[in-house]
């Protein structure tokens, strides 16, 4: 059985992840400072605080002895968006977590890391617009706020650190924003001010479907420091893209097909490269 260390398990997307690793056959030891009570039975929880590295490491290394190895990290913990807190809480917590649980896994030998990067590297909010739609991972990071800032240094820290060691694997997710089938009943609203939701190219990612993008991420052999975004196959929208981005967007360079609702946060990368394919869409929960 794989071991593997997940940092936030208590979170939205971290007990998706947790259930669906231990689904596939995973040994999952989470750190987090709560305990989530959805976690699921054989889960080991490990408290830890991600900003002091010695405990970090202790962890790292303690799962490590116990288990005799530590077959993967991933790391979900964070300030989760902008405006929670101070830009420099967000600064210190975010970089120093991030810095201390890749370095307590180098540690212990880990090659194999997947981390959640964020769709705010790509210009969130989007008051100045995208280059071109639908969005994906060619153009260089647009941070705008101090927690996207965060997530562009962490991308670039994943690149030094794989040429450091070539035998590393880094992966950053950019995951859209996650989203519960109990948050579903609000989209239809969406629909009344297309504005609500531009700041995200009208995007979302199922937590179920952000598990599965993780494991598919594990699941990749190859190594080297990669980025993808993963957002759900639609919009939360039930008006057309050709209407929305006509509204919103009506000088932006148009590359390819719109569809009619599908994401304008591409994901043919995660297609083409770890096989990722949602699973799940709000419209079968509303009939959008």
């Amino acid at each position: 059985m794989p071991h593997v260390v997940v940092t936030g398990g208590s979170g939205k997307l971290g007990r998706a992840c947790v259930a669906d690793l231990v689904q596939h056959g995973w040994q999952v030891i989470v750190f987090d400072r709560l305990r989530s009570p959805e976690l699921s039975e054989g889960v080991i929880l490990t408290p830890v605080d991600l900003t002091d590295y010695a405990a970090v490491l202790d962890g790292m290394l303690g799962v490590e002895e116990r288990f005799d190895h530590v077959d993967a990290v991933v790391h979900l913990a964070a300030i989760p968006a902008p405006g929670i807190v101070g830009d420099h809480a967000t600064f210190a917590n975010n970089m120093n977590a991030s810095f201390n649980v890749i370095s307590a896994a180098r540690r212990a030998g880990v090659k194999n890391i997947v981390w959640a990067s964020s769709e705010t590297v790509l210009g969130l909010p989007f008051d100045a617009p995208p280059p071109y739609l639908p969005v994906d991972e060619e153009y260089a990071p647009r941070p705008e706020s101090t927690y996207s800032l965060t997530k562009t240094l962490e991308e670039a820290m994943a690149v030094q650190l794989c040429r450091w060691d070539p035998t590393l694997k880094m992966i950053g997710l950019r995951f859209s924003n996650v989203m519960e089938p109990e948050d579903y009943e609000l989209f239809p609203s969406y629909d009344l001010d297309a504005s609500l939701r531009k700041w995200n190219l009208w995007g979302y990612i199922d937590a179920r479907d952000g598990a599965q993008a993780i494991r598919r991420a594990l699941e990749y052999e190859r190594p080297g420091a990669e980025v993808f975004i993963i957002a759900n196959a639609d919009t939360v929208m039930s008006r057309s893209n050709a209407s929305l981005v006509a509204e919103v967007f009506p000088d932006v360079e148009i590359r390819g097909d719109l569809g009619e609702h599908d994401t304008l946060l591409s994901i043919e990368k995660a297609r083409r490269v770890l096989g990722y394919q949602p699973q799940h869409s709000w419209r079968a929960r509303t009939g959008g």
